[in-house]
């Protein structure tokens, strides 16, 4: 009775919650109602909804051993406790899709993208996590490429392998992108995030050589560093020598990024990869307290309106496309996210001790990092909208230049002006803030206004340049493991060409691959950092398209196994997230390939680019860098078409097992590994 209440209690307040932020029109609404919604949905599905599909669809069992436990070597297979295991698949999942998506997506306004972020996590995002780690644990700790072989076959699996190295690469680059454009010609930023790398090999070396063991020392040196470094920056930024050596432009710092990378993948895990992940763990958990806190104490009014004229029209300055499907799309990892899925499986599986812990784990993770989207969303919310559409607008966008964009954005209906502007700037001490695109500038500025509200005012400039270096650390974090698994998924192919590329303890062919992921994102990151319009508009739809896929992916080999393991009238819980995908990205891709709009579609803003070059009609900046732009707008195109094909491939193996269970046809054994006996089976019981 007590259960039925408290599941009554929620879905009333979600929904009264729900209610006050949709029908609210004409007045500014308080931030406190998107927590309000966010607390009573996320607890209502994990509560609820996820302990059904544990118990009902997965039928968890606590008794059975996990490949940790069976396989254990010490090495890749360790059982691990379960709040050590939430904390490195949150670290490890947690990069800056869910911080930059809900920022970019707030170009329509804040209702179409909180929507999303609380009903896509709860029936979606977190499904799909707890489902895929259910599914990779009873199989040995299987990656998702390997499950999808195995449990659809080699057209479908093979398929879902090279079209996730792909989409790895994009994911990559959009990243990058995205740190890249935080810190160019920002001496406080770029010093700030640089420092974080010899912090993490110095924490490294402390846990491994200086003082074994001792880790809430070596936790408290890094934190205290960081936030030295967060100070330090702007001392740096008050030196004329000093600050010329951080005051890079864009190629400058892409190059920096990519030697990182390749560093990063080739470095021993336990002197760059593990303690950065350690530091960011605390980092991005302290700083989402210290938000919710702020905002409770705070209890700010958003200033973005509900709904934005680029809704309907889809023309927004900072990318095109109407709500539908561009909004899904933007979102992307604070609702779902396909990342999720290399996780999820062939990583996380191989430390969890319990299965028993799936949900805790694979559903509470995300539902965690939907709540790091929430709070984005929010912050971005608070900007007056002509700042907002100021910070995250290239200028060829609103005119080409700082005057012709305040005209512009004011004749819009979002008023703003040059000495607004500039005093925002000065306040946290940047040069500018106009066209700082890529959404984590104008992200920083919401979470820094939340935040000095409560901790000090005064401190504004502080706590923009500790907002800047926190979404570094997301990113870099993601940018460390992502470079590495890409790296595991290209040996893994060039292990059928030549043996010895496939070992991945095999040194030349660690430094070949790693070269040869690097170069592949390093040059999406690059032809973005030289665009014009900022890279964003042309790069992040197609992160948003090919995540979202990835995740296709996922539930389609999700929504295979419980066809073919008697679970068919389950098959909904995967299977309408899935249709919902294709859906999207199906309209997505075609949107970006078939459009008209040069602003749009990938083809005709190549073939209006290369008119107008042929033309003599570019500004010499602009035509230097024409043919890399051509070149790109089109190999986006094919790689969209690329990934369409991918998933619809998996689609169509999925589809042709349901048709065989429908009809009641044999199909291939489940590749589930036979049940053994935990001997921690007693103490998870007590």
């Amino acid at each position: 009775m007590m259960r039925k209440l408290l599941g009554l209690a929620l879905a009333a307040g979600g929904a009264f919650a729900l209610g006050g932020i949709a029908l609210n029109r004409g007045e500014p609404i308080n931030a406190l109602w998107l927590l309000a919604a966010g607390a009573c949905i996320y607890t209502l599905g994990y509560r609820f909804y996820a302990a059904w599909i544990a118990a009902s669809v997965l039928a968890n069992d606590a008794t059975r051993s996990t490949p940790a436990e069976r396989l254990d070597n010490g090495r890749d297979f360790v059982p691990t406790p379960r709040w050590v295991v939430f904390g490195h698949h949150f670290a490890a999942i947690a990069g800056p899709g869910p911080l930059v998506g809900p920022t970019l997506a707030a170009q329509f306004g804040y209702l179409p993208g909180t929507l999303w972020i609380l009903i896509g996590s709860v029936l979606g995002g977190c499904v799909q996590d707890m489902v895929i780690l259910f599914l990779s644990t009873r199989r040995d700790g299987r990656t998702l490429g390997q499950m999808a072989r195995s449990e659809l076959g080699p057209v479908g699996g093979f398929a879902a392998l090279f079209g996730t190295l792909g989409i790895m690469i994009i994911l990559i680059a959009v990243l990058a992108l995205v740190v890249v454009n935080a810190m160019k010609h920002s001496p406080w930023a770029t010093s700030t995030v640089f420092a974080t790398i010899p912090i993490a090999v110095l924490i490294g070396c402390y846990m491994r050589g200086i003082r074994p063991g001792r880790v809430l020392e070596a936790s408290l040196l890094g934190v205290a560093l960081l936030l030295l470094a967060v100070v330090g920056g702007g001392w740096v930024d008050q030196q004329p020598v000093l600050r010329t050596f951080f005051d890079q432009d864009g190629p400058a710092l892409a190059w920096f990024v990519m030697g990182y990378g390749f560093l990063a993948a080739i470095l021993p895990v336990w002197l760059l990869l593990a303690p950065r992940d350690y530091l960011s763990t605390f980092l991005k958990l302290g700083t989402v307290a210290l938000l919710g806190i702020a905002i409770l104490l705070t209890h700010p009014e958003l200033k973005l309106p509900a709904l934005t004229r680029f809704v309907a029209e889809g023309t927004g300055p900072i990318f095109s496309g109407k709500l539908f499907p561009f909004v899904f799309i933007t979102i992307a990892c604070g609702a779902i996210s396909g990342f999720h899925s290399l996780i999820s499986s062939g990583t996380t599986p191989k430390i969890l001790k319990n299965e028993g812990d799936v949900r805790l784990v694979g559903y509470g993770s995300m539902m965690l990092e939907s709540c790091v989207a929430l709070m984005a969303m929010i912050a971005a919310g608070l900007l007056d909208p002509g700042v907002y559409f100021a910070i995250n607008s290239p200028l060829a966008a609103l005119g080409g230049s700082t005057e012709a964009a305040v005209s512009t954005l004011s004749g819009w209906g979002f008023p703003v002006t040059l000495d607004q502007m500039q005093a925002l700037a000065a306040s946290i001490g940047e040069h500018t803030l106009f066209a700082r695109t890529g959404g984590a500038p104008s992200l920083a500025v919401g979470m820094a206004s939340i935040l000095s509200g409560v901790f000090g005012a005064r401190l504004l400039a502080i706590w923009y340049h500790f907002a800047i270096m926190f979404e570094a650390v997301f990113i870099l974090t993601t940018l460390d493991a992502g470079t590495r698994v890409g790296r595991f998924m290209l040996q893994d192919i060039l292990g059928h060409l030549w043996k010895p590329l496939g070992r991945t303890s095999w040194y030349p062919s660690v430094i070949i691959s790693s070269g040869l992921v690097v170069a592949a994102w390093g040059y999406f990151l690059y032809v973005g950092v030289i665009d014009p319009y900022g890279g964003i508009n042309m790069l992040w739809p197609l992160f948003g398209i090919s995540n979202q896929m990835l995740a296709g992916i996922a539930l389609a080999v999700a929504t295979g196994v419980l066809l073919k393991t008697g679970r068919a009238r389950y098959a909904w819980v995967t299977g309408l997230p899935l249709a919902w995908l294709a859906a999207v990205t199906t309209t997505a891709s075609w949107q970006k390939l078939m459009s008209d709009d040069p602003k749009l579609g990938f083809l005709a803003g190549a073939a209006d680019l290369a008119k107008k070059l042929a033309a003599g009609a570019l500004p010499p900046e602009k035509a230097a860098v024409a043919g890399q732009l051509i070149a790109n707008q089109r190999i986006d195109a094919l790689l969209t078409l690329f990934f369409l094909l991918v998933l619809w491939a998996v689609i169509i193996d999925m589809l042709s097992i349901a048709l065989k269970v429908y009809r009641g046809q044999p199909v291939s054994a489940s590749a589930e590994s036979p049940y053994v006996r935990t001997r921690f089976a007693e103490a998870s019981r007590g």
